[in-house]
C-alpha cells in the first residue's frame, strides 16, 4: 500500500509539472481590491508551465496603518517581486509579515522575495516536515528544470522565522487582528487559515478551491471536510481561497468543495468496500455535477484513485 502511494504521488507530481493543461499566457499580475484594505492577486486554473510562469495560485494582503500583512507568497521569487511591487503601488507601507497556509510549492517558492525586503515569515510547525523532506528537495530541483527560467538555481526553500504550534495565534498589526489558526491536517498536516475579524474576511489556504476541482493528493478527505465544517462557522462576508476567484458567497461556494470531496469518499468508499477494481467503479461514478469545472480532466481521476486507496486504508466512510 505504501507502495502503491508513493507512485500516486509521483505521478500526481508529474502531472503538475509535466504541462498536461496549458493555458494561454497570462497578463502581468495585478493587484485586485475585494475590500476594504484588502488586495488579491488570482493565478490561472491550470498546472504550472513555463508558460504561465507557475501563476497557479492565489496570493492576498491586508494593508494597515503600521504596516502590510501578506498571506502566501506565489509560485516564484518573480511573481513574489511582481507582487510586492503591486503592494508598493497601493502603499507606502512596508510588509510586516507573510503567513504561510501550507508548504505546497505555488504557495512559497516566492518567500526569499519577501525575507529579503524585511518580512517575518509565519507558519505552521508542521510544515518542517515537508521543508525537510526529500520529497521537497525533489520537487524543486525538477522544478528548476520544468519551471525554468522562473525557478532556477537561486530559487531556495525558506524556512518560517516563527513556527507556530497552538490552535490559534493571534497577531495584531495597526487596529486590526490577524486570527491565524490551524485547521490541519486536511489538505496539508500544516494548513492555517486567516480571519480578519474587523472585515470579516477569511483567507482559507487550500482548504477551499473556489470554481475549480481541487487537487487531493494524499490528504485525508474525511478531515477536509470536518475543516471545510469549521471554516463556515467563521460566517466570514468574503473568503479568499487559495485557488480562485475570491468568494462574496462563502457558504455556498464551500460546500461545493466539500460536496465534491464527499463525492469521492461515497462513491470510492463503496467501491472498496465490495473490493471492486479501482476502474469499474471510476467508469460507473456519477460527475456530471463536476466534470465542466477546470481541472477536472487533469485531477478527478488522480483525486479519485488517491480517495479510494484512502478508503481501503479506512474501510469505508
Amino acid at each position: 500500500m505504501t507502495q502503491k502511494i508513493a507512485i500516486t504521488f509521483l505521478w500526481l507530481i508529474a502531472l503538475m509539472m509535466g504541462g498536461l493543461a496549458h493555458a494561454d499566457a497570462p497578463p502581468p499580475l495585478k493587484a485586485v481590491q475585494v475590500a476594504d484594505r484588502v488586495w488579491f492577486v488570482q493565478g490561472q486554473a491550470a498546472l504550472g508551465t513555463p508558460e504561465n510562469r507557475n501563476f497557479i495560485s492565489n496570493a492576498g494582503f491586508v494593508v494597515t496603518d503600521d504596516g502590510v500583512v501578506v498571506v502566501d507568497a506565489l509560485g516564484s521569487p518573480t511573481l513574489a517581486q511582481e507582487l510586492l511591487a503591486e503592494i508598493k503601488r497601493v502603499t507606502p507601507q512596508p510588509v510586516r509579515y507573510v503567513i504561510v497556509t501550507h508548504y505546497h510549492a505555488d504557495h512559497i517558492y516566492g518567500l526569499q522575495t519577501f525575507k529579503a525586503a524585511g518580512a517575518t515569515v509565519l507558519a505552521h510547525a508542521k510544515g518542517r516536515e515537508y521543508l525537510n523532506s526529500e520529497t521537497a528537495r525533489q520537487r524543486l530541483q525538477a522544478s528548476r528544470v520544468e519551471l525554468a527560467p522562473w525557478i532556477n538555481a537561486t530559487t531556495e526553500l525558506l524556512e518560517a522565522d516563527r513556527w507556530l504550534d497552538q490552535p490559534q495565534t493571534d497577531v495584531k498589526v495597526g487596529s486590526y487582528d490577524f486570527q491565524i489558526s490551524y485547521v490541519g491536517p486536511a489538505h496539508t498536516p500544516e494548513d492555517l487559515v486567516v480571519f480578519v475579524p474587523q472585515l470579516g474576511v477569511l483567507f482559507s489556504g487550500d482548504l477551499f478551491f473556489q470554481g475549480r476541482i481541487p487537487f487531493v493528493g494524499q490528504a485525508d478527505s474525511r478531515l477536509w471536510i470536518s475543516s471545510l465544517t469549521r471554516l463556515m462557522k467563521y460566517q466570514p462576508k468574503l473568503v479568499i481561497p487559495g485557488h480562485g476567484p475570491a468568494s462574496t458567497d462563502p457558504m455556498k461556494d464551500m460546500a461545493m468543495t466539500r460536496d465534491y470531496l464527499e463525492v469521492l469518499r461515497t462513491s470510492m468508499g463503496e467501491a472498496a468496500r465490495n473490493l471492486e477494481p479501482f476502474e469499474d467503479a471510476y467508469a460507473k461514478a456519477d460527475w456530471s455535477r463536476f466534470e465542466a469545472m477546470p481541472l477536472f480532466r487533469a485531477a478527478n481521476r488522480m483525486n479519485a484513485y488517491n480517495t479510494y486507496l484512502l478508503m481501503e486504508q479506512q474501510g469505508g466512510p
